[in-house]
């Protein structure tokens, strides 16, 4: 019972950021409820490995990627959806609907980036390739250092780095490509 005590208070200050990034993951909110529940089930039947002092935020994150990995992309239990609910809490989000746009001096970038529309961000996002979106989440939604996220995901430092890098140019450039569509920008690849 100590065990179960422990557990529960060093983990479940957790479980709101899990669901979000578990949600972000799935696009769904029974797959996110479903996929939570598995990681701390895991966690706990693991809990005895786990060494206190380290990162119990990147270690349940480490479980909940890994369980996604092999439980919902390998069964494709359900066909993929462009729904993401929690679109605020996402970094780019922010930076797009910040209270800085309203500043007098916005430049022009700060112009186009104001003119997205949620579902042309949440497209945008849901674009990326898995674990390029996977890696920019963990790095740019949930602040994750690119060692805690290689150990997360249980890929190389390099790799990690790589897909960050890949994902956010792919953003750019469905960013891009949106404000082509609607003339805010010419045409063509975005700038470097």
């Amino acid at each position: 019972m100590a065990d179960e005590a422990r557990f529960t208070e060093l983990t479940m200050e957790y479980m709101p950021a899990l669901y979000s990034a578990a949600l972000r993951m799935t696009r769904n909110p029974a797959d996110a409820e479903d996929l939570v529940q598995e990681t701390y089930l895991r966690a706990y039947r693991g809990f005895g490995s786990f060494v206190e002092g380290t990162n119990l935020k990147a270690w349940l994150y480490r479980i909940l990627t890994n369980t996604y990995i092999n439980t919902y992309r390998a069964a494709k239990r359900r066909p993929e959806t462009t729904d993401v609910e929690d679109v605020e809490d996402l970094y780019l989000y922010r930076r797009l609907s910040s209270a800085q746009e309203a500043a007098a001096g916005r430049s022009a970038e700060e112009e186009v980036l104001s003119s997205f529309t949620d579902d042309e961000v949440k497209a945008a996002l849901e674009s990326l390739p898995e674990a390029f979106r996977i890696a920019v989440l963990l790095a740019d939604v949930e602040g994750f250092s690119y060692k805690e996220i290689a150990e997360i995901t249980d890929v190389p430092i390099g790799t990690v780095m790589s897909r960050i890098h890949r994902g956010r140019r792919a953003l750019q450039k469905a960013l891009h490509d949106f404000a082509g569509a609607r003339g805010l920008v010419a045409s063509g690849s975005p700038a470097s």
